[in-house]
């Protein structure tokens, strides 16, 4: 992959900082740096506390999508679901209303300071409110130990659980429990074992997860994705970083490039921003998303640049991460 020079990246880089409707993942306000590209806008935010050598793959996919020609697409719209952050089950209703038509919901549970109690009840909640047609996965982001994460099975089961993403953190907890849980006939999925780990694939040889969440700005970008899917041979689950309307593009096009596509994917994230950068964001319609390219308002960049200081540190960051492609 050609990569473009240092003085080039800073010229296309617009960095912007968006409002969340609710806190997720600990914050408030999502910050991100744009990159306008001679194939089009891309997008590089790593969450701010990544080290640059992680950041640095996150980065090798915004140069990829915005400087070079993607896979092709094997369909024009991606089904998605929403997403529920680990919010007070009172809620959860008003999160729903912003996925329009998503029939899969994804419930965060195993939340730092929260209880099992707190999971069911939100869980239930989401149940109450999705009615028993739809489809709950839950993820944990590794969350519990192996004990801890067979309880919480055990008291959401009744729920009818689509899967369970990302119960444990190490691949050797996710064979335990995976044996554990043998006759629950709930099957569990890899995220942070598959974005986080030097080596994409081993959770796949350990026979640790039955399905993996794959996710295009983590992985390096659509075309290495696309790669570790064919390579892993598992069911996958395409799923987004919160990124805005400009990175759930790149996550469709690797949602729309995938030969099989067995479940919903988690792409609808941009209605968990209060803000985006385009007038017409991302957000589910009907439960389902277009693919294809974003490219961004300028009144709403200028509407949304970040402070002075933060575009500083991501100037900064995009130079550090640069120098070790």
């Amino acid at each position: 992959m050609s990569i473009p020079s240092m003085s080039e990246l800073r010229e296309a880089a617009r960095v912007v900082a968006l409002p969340l409707v609710t806190r997720f993942r600990g914050i408030e306000t999502r910050e991100v740096l744009l990159l306008d590209g001679p194939a089009g806008w891309s997008e590089f935010s790593p969450f701010l506390e990544y080290d640059d050598a992680e950041a640095s793959t996150w980065l090798a996919a915004a140069i990829d999508f915005g400087w070079h020609d993607q896979p092709a697409a094997l369909r024009a719209r991606i089904p998605v679901n929403a997403t529920v952050p680990a919010v007070g089950a009172a809620s959860v209703a008003e999160v729903l209303a912003r996925f329009d038509g998503c029939r899969t919901a994804k419930v965060k549970v195993a939340d730092p300071g929260q209880s099992l109690a707190d999971d069911i009840a939100r869980v239930h909640a989401v149940r109450e409110a999705i009615g028993s047609e739809g489809r709950i996965r839950l993820d944990a982001n590794g969350g519990w130990n192996v004990d801890e994460a067979e309880r919480a099975v055990h008291a959401l089961a009744e729920f009818d659980l689509e899967y369970l993403e990302q119960p444990c953190a190490s691949i050797g907890e996710l064979v335990e429990l995976r044996e554990r849980l043998a006759d629950w006939g709930i099957p569990i999925a890899a995220d942070e074992s598959v974005r986080k780990a030097a080596d994409p694939l081993a959770v796949a040889r350990a026979g640790a997860a039955d399905l993996l969440v794959v996710k295009a700005q983590p992985l390096g970008g659509v075309r290495r994705a696309v790669q570790i899917v064919a390579d892993a041979g598992l069911p996958v689950v395409v799923s987004s970083a919160l990124e805005t309307s400009v990175g759930l593009s790149m996550g469709l096009a690797l949602a729309a490039a995938l030969p099989r596509l067995d479940f919903d994917c988690g792409l609808g994230t941009a209605s968990l921003l209060a803000a985006d950068v385009t007038a017409r964001p991302l957000r589910p319609e009907a439960g389902m998303l277009p693919v294809g390219r974003v490219t961004p308002d300028p009144h709403l960049l200028e509407q949304h640049a970040a402070a002075p200081e933060r575009r500083d540190w991501w100037l900064a960051r995009l130079d550090r991460c640069h120098a070790l492609l």
